[in-house]
């Protein structure tokens, strides 16, 4: 069994990367004042191409630009779509707990003030550097799937003062804003596009349903809403434009905010989202086994096992991961899998509890193992 030549890759990743000090210096100096922007643009375009280049160096079929331009994986695009407005008046609260303890990840309410639209095309100037400075890899966009507005929205779109009377006009807006901006994304020469997607993978945890449902939503079906707007969003979309979606369960400083396998989802998602790989959190045992993997259909649909977690800078056992992989295998044929992070290694600006070596070595550990298991 050889490389894949197409995305996603035998080793992958998901897209975030810590940012390095100076980066963080720069952004502060810039919030304070004592920097302008074409500094601050200066100080990313550094930063981006020494984590290109090191994404390279360890053998990386695809590099992102490790979302150094963002505080936030998926609030930075959400506030760009038109209709989006950020409340400075509420916040939207979210609990993340590790084995230390609890803590909240606060931000902006989202606050719909007209209809769903797009004007500019989001990301896309990052986008056009980081293609720039790509040389052996395949440069790799993320953006937060479709879904995720109406999850952040934390609560149904329709609503005294909203610009919508009819759900399904919500949600056909929602996939017609995506369908442009993923239309443009490819003008400017985007082929590997990842749809990072939480909310699937948290309505897997039935207190996080139980939320959603005191919210007045449909929680036990809003999956299958998800998979049908992204589906929309992603219809026409040319051959060569290849799409994942990864969905973990929560990643801010190395905490996280549900649990549960994929069992609640997976027939709907794994059956039917029209993707060409699913990148999935099984760093450990509050991820499930991988039994929803069968509803994946026989083909090119990847897995993109996250065995591998980037909430501490432990190296995990080469042999460990192979036996896992062996496991999964058991479920989906291999040649349907790939190796990858559980998630992000910087979610948010903050970053996850560990060293730029460590992210590193768990990179290269990824590609060392995929060349053992796939070949070269």
């Amino acid at each position: 069994m050889s490389a894949r030549k197409s995305a996603p890759f035998r080793a992958d990743h998901v897209g975030s990367l810590l940012r390095p000090p100076a980066l963080l210096t720069a952004r502060a100096a810039h919030a304070e004042g004592r920097i302008g922007d074409d500094e601050l643009r200066d100080a990313e375009d550094d930063a981006i191409r020494d984590a290109v280049a090191m994404q390279e160096s360890v053998g990386l079929q695809a590099a992102t630009d490790g979302e150094f331009r963002r505080s936030s994986w998926h609030m930075d695009f959400l506030y760009q779509l038109d209709g989006v407005s950020s409340s400075k008046d509420s916040s939207v609260e979210v609990a993340f707990r590790n084995a230390s303890g609890n803590l909240t990840f606060a931000s902006m309410s989202l606050v719909i003030d007209q209809r769903i639209g797009l004007s500019t095309t989001i990301f896309g100037d990052a986008f056009t550097t980081l293609a720039s400075i790509t040389t052996s890899a395949v440069p790799k966009l993320t953006i937060p799937s479709p879904s995720m507005l109406h999850y952040r929205l934390g609560g149904a779109p329709v609503h005294e003062g909203s610009p919508y009377s009819d759900p399904d006009q919500f949600w056909a807006d929602l996939a017609a804003a995506y369908r442009e901006e993923i239309s443009r994304l490819y003008d400017l020469g985007v082929r590997y596009l990842q749809l990072d997607d939480t909310s699937l993978a948290y309505l897997n945890d039935p207190a996080q349903r139980e939320s959603m449902a005191a919210r007045g939503e449909d929680a036990d079906h809003m999956h299958e809403r998800y998979v049908d707007t992204i589906n929309e969003a992603l219809s026409g979309r040319p051959d060569d434009l290849r799409v994942t979606t990864h969905m973990c369960r929560g990643n801010y400083r190395s905490s996280w905010a549900a649990e549960g396998g994929y069992d609640h989802v997976a027939e709907k998602v794994f059956g039917g989202l029209a993707v060409d790989g699913f990148f999935c959190e099984y760093d450990d045992a509050r991820s499930g086994d991988f039994s929803p993997l069968r509803y994946l259909p026989r083909g090119d649909q990847q897995v993109v096992l996250g065995l591998v977690t980037t909430k501490s800078g432990e190296l995990e056992d080469p042999d460990t991961l192979k036996r896992r992989i062996d496991e999964a295998s058991e479920v989906v044929p291999l040649e349907q899998l790939c190796l990858s992070p559980q998630c992000g290694f910087s979610s948010t600006v903050e970053g996850n509890t560990l060293s730029y070596e460590q992210e590193v070595a768990k990179l290269e550990l990824i590609v060392s193992v995929a060349e053992d298991v796939w070949g070269s």
